[in-house]
C-alpha cells in the first residue's frame, strides 16, 4: 500500500458570493468512512460551472461553495468501510456526489433522480481544489493507463451526451441533429454518436465551429448565423429529407429548442440535456400527436453509464478536444465561457 504526505492546507476556487470566484487556501478536509481522498490533477469546467457562479437555477446552492465536477486525480485516503479502492488508484469526481442507494430510484439505476442526492460543486464541494473528498460508492474508476487531463472532460460531458444518445433510441445507421455541437458536449457528442454508428449532423455558429465539428467526424456543418432556413437546411441533410430520428439539443438559450420540433422526423425523439437558465420548451400539441414526437429529459448517467463512456475513452473512439489552464485563471475562462469563445473545453490543472 502506497502512502502519501497529504498537506494540512490546500489552493482552491472558492464561490463566496453570486457571480465571483476566489482563489484562497483552505484546509484540506479527512474522509469519512464510506469516503476517500483524491489529489484532484485536472478538473474540466463545465457550463454548469457558470451557472453555479450565477446562481440562476432555481437550486438551491450551497454558499460558499467550492465548483467543479470533472475532477480526475489519484486517491491518497480512504475511509475504513471503503474496500474496493485502493491508494493510488485513480478516480474521478462527477456531478452526481452521492445517493441514498435504497430508494425507488436507486435500486432501478436511477440514481440521479434520487430525492437525497447530493451534487458536486453545486450542493457539495466539487472539483475545483486540490484534495477533494468524494463518496466511494459514486466516484468513477479510472484506468490507469488514461491521461487524467484527457479524461477529465469524459466525467459529465461525455457521460452527459453518451446517455441522452442512449435515450435517444436511434439505431445504428440513424441521424441525429446535435445542437451546440461545437462546445464541449457537442464535441463529444458528434464522436459518441459517430462510435455508436449514428450519423452526427452538427448545429452551431461561426467557421471555427465548423471546421472542429467535421474534423471529429460530423456529416454536415449547419451555421445558424449564416443559414436563411434552419428547418430546411437540417430535414435536407438527412434521407429522404424527413429530419433526423432525434435531436440533441445541448444548446445554452431556448430557442433551438422551440425549432427542433419543426425538424425532427415523424416518431423521432427531442432529447434536453442543455437547461437554459429561465428557459421554458412549449411543444404543439397537435404535431406531438399526429406525428408521433417524443420529448425527453435527459440528466446525468448512472455508474454503469459512467463506465460505458470511459470505456469509448479508453479504447480511443472519443477524445475530448480541450485547452489547459491554471486553476487560478478559471475566472477568465468564465469570461470566455460568457462570451462563447470556448471551442472544445477548458481543462484546469489543479495539481502537480
Amino acid at each position: 500500500m502506497v502512502d502519501f504526505e497529504i498537506p494540512t492546507e490546500q489552493w482552491a476556487q472558492v464561490i463566496e458570493q453570486t457571480g465571483t470566484t476566489t482563489y484562497k487556501k483552505i484546509p484540506v478536509r479527512q474522509p469519512g468512512p464510506d469516503e476517500v481522498l483524491i489529489n484532484i490533477k485536472y478538473s474540466g469546467v463545465c457550463h454548469t460551472d457558470l451557472h453555479a457562479l450565477n446562481g440562476d437555477w432555481p437550486l438551491e446552492r450551497k454558499t460558499p461553495v467550492i465548483g467543479g465536477h470533472e475532477g480526475a486525480g489519484v486517491v491518497v485516503a480512504k475511509g475504513e468501510y471503503v474496500t474496493d479502492i485502493e491508494l493510488g488508484d485513480y478516480a474521478g469526481i462527477k456531478w452526481l456526489h452521492s445517493s441514498c442507494l435504497a430508494c425507488s430510484f436507486c435500486i432501478q439505476s436511477l440514481e440521479p433522480l434520487c430525492d437525497h442526492a447530493q451534487l458536486s460543486g453545486y450542493t457539495v464541494d466539487g472539483s475545483f481544489q486540490q484534495y477533494a473528498v468524494a463518496k466511494a460508492a459514486h466516484v468513477a474508476r479510472i484506468p490507469k493507463q488514461c491521461d487524467l487531463a484527457a479524461v477529465a472532460p469524459i466525467l459529465c460531458a461525455g457521460l452527459t451526451v453518451y446517455k441522452g444518445l442512449k435515450v435517444s433510441g436511434v439505431q445504428p445507421g440513424g441521424s441525429v441533429a446535435i445542437v451546440g455541437a461545437g462546445g464541449g458536449l457537442g464535441n463529444l457528442a458528434i464522436q459518441y454518436a459517430k462510435a455508436m454508428g449514428m450519423n452526427p449532423i452538427a448545429i452551431d455558429g461561426g467557421a471555427d465551429k465548423g471546421q472542429a465539428c467535421m474534423d471529429l467526424g460530423a456529416s454536415t456543418y449547419i451555421d445558424f448565423t449564416t443559414s436563411r432556413n434552419i428547418v430546411a437546411d437540417v430535414k435536407a441533410a438527412t434521407s429522404e429529407g424527413r429530419g433526423p430520428h432525434a435531436v440533441l439539443l445541448l444548446a445554452a438559450s431556448d430557442r433551438p429548442f422551440q425549432q427542433a420540433i419543426q425538424y425532427v422526423r415523424s416518431n423521432g425523439t427531442i432529447v434536453c440535456i442543455g437547461m437554459p437558465a429561465g428557459g421554458n420548451y412549449q411543444v404543439p400539441v397537435f404535431d406531438a400527436v399526429v406525428r408521433c414526437i417524443n420529448v425527453k429529459g435527459s440528466y446525468v448517467g448512472n455508474r454503469q453509464d459512467t463506465a460505458e463512456a470511459i470505456d469509448f475513452f479508453v479504447q480511443g473512439s472519443v477524445k475530448a478536444p480541450f485547452k489547459v489552464a491554471k486553476l487560478e485563471e478559471l475566472q477568465s475562462v468564465f469570461d470566455m465561457m460568457k462570451a462563447n469563445k470556448i471551442v472544445g473545453r477548458y481543462v484546469l490543472k489543479v495539481s502537480d
